[in-house]
């Protein structure tokens, strides 16, 4: 991100206009379904969550944070608050490092939209990918803690979450999905780039196929830092997740490499020696050995697949913008930035 990316996208603001919620009915659904929570509430909506609005609750004696769907129309498929709630129900339930979930409301009534509320997890979030509070000597530290935490995460046995995704041919189903979703969002046009990139990556998936749960958009702002020691003390931000290919989970992250800071969180041009960051062929190489990997073969494919669906993404980002249902403060400079994505993923293989 550019110089300032950590105030820019860190804490919480004044709901934005067309995100009120109902401050009494949602009282009432609170004090019926999270224990021990007492009026009144105080809401406010964080800087970040480009997809799905989050606020801060904050009562006299605790505070929350509440994610809902974005009040107006949305695409079929997107903005699944409701899977966000099955994995970490049950990531909670195995010791992985996720937020706890009070409960989701599917009734519309209460605020407008489904909605679910969790704890407040007091942390750090990272939004400047070369970590630049925290000092040289600790960088290597962060980085690990993120990479063990991802290794964690593809070791889960997936049979609590059966159903939660389709078994094999992950690549297929996102290129798929991904394509879909740009092809449909009319209002949000179209790129020569993305449009060669359709029809590239399915021809080009590569054979073998692995199965573990999958985050998604695994970035360090998605993720919850102990204050001051090297830990993950929280991955936030389940909505893309699904059973899937953990290369393309890891390849997604280590992403981060390739990435213009000026885009999201990311290292391109950076100076990584000096910073005290690992290199990326050594944090790739600590992910494989976590996991039990010789290597990973076709990464140009990998980083082609991932700037690709992060460029789809940017391209609903858009769409919404358009639309007027964009919830993000900064949303539209991300749907600005999507023609750069979708050619750095077509530089990667063409």
């Amino acid at each position: 991100m550019t110089i300032g990316a950590q105030d820019a996208n860190s804490g919480a603001t004044p709901v934005r206009e067309g995100y009120a919620l109902d401050e009494a009915a949602l009282t009432g659904w609170m004090q019926a379904h999270v224990p021990g929570f007492a009026g009144p509430l105080a809401i406010d909506q964080f800087k970040g969550g480009q997809s799905n609005p989050t606020y801060r609750l904050r009562s006299p004696t605790a505070s929350y944070v509440l994610r809902r769907k974005p009040p107006g129309p949305i695409l079929k498929g997107a903005h699944a608050i409701e899977r966000e709630v099955q994995v970490i129900t049950a990531l909670e339930e195995v010791g992985f490092p996720v937020p706890h979930i009070y409960g989701l409301c599917e009734d519309e009534s209460v605020i407008g939209t489904a909605f679910y509320v969790m704890n407040m997890v007091e942390g750090r979030v990272i939004w400047d990918a070369t970590f630049p509070d925290v000092s040289r000597t600790a960088r290597a530290a962060q980085f690990d803690a993120m990479n063990a935490t991802m290794a964690q995460l593809h070791s889960v046995d997936t049979a609590p979450l059966e159903g939660f995704g389709k078994p094999g041919n992950y690549f297929a189903r996102q290129i798929s999905r991904w394509s879909r979703q740009y092809v449909e969002d009319e209002a949000a046009g179209r790129d020569p780039d993305m449009d060669w990139l359709v029809d590239w990556l399915a021809a080009h998936i590569p054979a073998g196929d692995e199965s573990s749960v999958v985050h998604g958009d695994f970035r360090c702002d998605n993720m919850i830092f102990h204050p001051s020691e090297p830990r993950v003390l929280a991955v936030l931000d389940w909505e893309l997740s699904t059973l899937g290919h953990p290369l393309a989970d890891f390849s997604y992250h280590a992403m981060m490499y390739r990435m213009p800071p000026d885009i999201v969180a990311g290292l391109a041009g950076a100076d990584l020696a000096a910073l005290g960051i690992p290199s990326e062929e050594d944090y790739i190489a600590a992910y494989c050995a976590r996991t039990g990997r010789a290597g990973i073969a076709n990464w140009p494919f990998f980083m082609a697949f991932n700037f690709f669906r992060l460029a789809a993404i940017f391209h609903g980002i858009k769409g919404r913008v358009i639309r007027g249902t964009a919830s993000s403060a900064n949303a539209r400079e991300r749907a600005e930035n999507f023609p750069r994505l979708a050619r750095i993923a077509r530089s990667s293989v063409d």
